[in-house]
């Protein structure tokens, strides 16, 4: 597996990854997770850390790949005029994905 880009604020984290389609997703999240907050506990001295039960994932084309990590990159720019929760209902609502705004 490949983590090419990523980009973390306080409440956010967005990753790039390439993964074999053997991988479950949910593992490699659990993976992700677990093996990060150990970091951050052991490495960085903040006990009190852990990550939120849910995330969301968009697949994305080899086409596109490029284009998705360079808008990670943009990320500090992009919030500084609208908001993770904008960005991301927006991501939804062009991805067609249905949701319920009450639990995102």
């Amino acid at each position: 597996m490949e983590l090419p880009r990523a980009w973390a604020a306080s409440r956010i984290m967005s990753i790039c990854l390439s993964a074999c389609a053997t991988h479950r997703l949910a593992d490699v999240l659990r993976e992700l997770k677990a093996v990060s907050s150990g970091w951050v506990h052991d490495e960085i001295g903040i006990h009190r850390f852990a990550w939120q039960e849910g995330y969301g994932t968009f697949t994305v084309s080899a086409s596109q790949r490029q284009a998705v990590r360079q808008y990670i990159e943009q990320q500090p720019e992009h919030h500084r005029t609208r908001t993770f929760r904008e960005e991301y209902l927006e991501l939804l609502r062009r991805s067609g994905v249905e949701f319920d705004e009450r639990y995102v």
